[in-house]
């Protein structure tokens, strides 16, 4: 018997076509991977229409995913219809491989799609467009920061994000403050770090009192990446969150400003109980580079994190 594998490529796909159309679902789905490890054009054609008209769920999820080595513009208009299967896991996989894509012109493809009645279709659509930096999205994320359905809202704020679009930063400002979804608060709390600018700030430090602390936290690290001074206070206060993750930030980000008048209340943080805590109150103080904070860091020499000795060891060598 000759083996498949010293045929030509063709010749390969013609011996999988009866495997391909095999009443047993098992063998189309091994048949499909087979087909697509030949990386050959004219088997493309197979792994499309499998994907759009095979009868099972677990063949047509393995389509979707076998598509990601491909980004041609039918590919990528099968795999947006893809996302309208009656199968979540076909949409899933469908959603998975679209984010994967990194051509513009398969933005092109999906833009459209953001527009569907479907939210889940218009979710995965952006997601896929925020990987891609796709430019021409920016008006339909800005757009999509009214939708009804908060994932649809999050994923626009993730392109916008990405974008740099500062001509969005009133919408994410409005969206970090007044949006009713926690995450999408925090989305937009953290989009606001796009631009160095003081614009920004009220919505920032009004995040940071927002109820959910992950919105807390996730304004404490903006502030720091916004680099402005006048994020101080507002950190120094922080560190006396209720959560820790948010103190941890707050520490971080005013080490990063340098926010000398925080010394004491790092010093503070620095005998805190949880080990994190007290490694990046450490570090802070070396960042601050103000000698008033050596005989602090000195006695935290014999700290039992090994961790929050290094930190101290770093922080010290960096004023000596």
């Amino acid at each position: 018997m000759t083996s498949i594998f010293a045929l030509t490529d063709i010749d390969e796909i013609l011996t999988l076509q009866p495997r391909l159309t095999a009443a047993d679902p098992g063998v189309r789905r091994i048949a499909l991977i087979e087909l697509a490890d030949l990386e050959e054009p004219d088997g493309l054609l197979w792994l499309v229409d499998r994907l759009g008209h095979d009868p099972a769920e677990e063949v047509r999820t393995e389509a979707a995913r076998l598509l990601e080595a491909w980004e041609d513009d039918s590919v990528v208009q099968a795999l947006c219809e893809a996302l309208t299967d009656p199968s979540a896991p076909v949409q899933a996989a469908a959603a998975q491989t679209l984010s994967l894509l990194k051509s513009e012109a398969a933005g092109r493809v999906i833009l459209p799609w953001t527009q569907h009645a479907n939210a889940s279709v218009r979710m995965a659509a952006f997601r896929a467009l925020r990987e891609l930096r796709f430019a021409d999205a920016a008006p339909a994320a800005l757009a999509a920061l009214n939708d009804a359905d908060a994932n649809v809202r999050r994923e626009a704020v993730g392109v916008l994000g990405w974008l740099k679009q500062l001509d969005a930063l009133p919408a994410l400002a409005r969206l970090a403050s007044d949006d009713p979804d926690t995450e999408v608060r925090r989305a937009a709390t953290g989009a606001l770090g796009l631009a160095s600018s003081a614009e920004v700030l009220p919505a920032l430090r009004q995040a940071l009192q927002d109820s959910a602390w992950q919105v807390r936290e996730e304004a404490a690290t903006t502030l720091g990446k916004v680099g402005h001074g006048d994020a101080g206070p507002a950190l120094v206060e922080a560190l006396s969150d209720d959560y820790w993750q948010v103190r941890l930030r707050a520490t971080r980000s005013l080490g990063r400003l340098r926010f000398v008048p925080a010394l004491e209340a790092l010093i503070d943080t620095l005998g805190h109980g949880i080990s994190n805590l007290r490694k990046e109150a450490a570090l802070a103080l070396g960042e601050l580079n103000d000698r008033g904070a050596v005989a602090a860091l000195q006695a935290a020499q014999d700290d039992g994190d090994p961790e929050v000795r290094k930190a101290v060891r770093i922080a010290l060598s960096q004023l000596q």
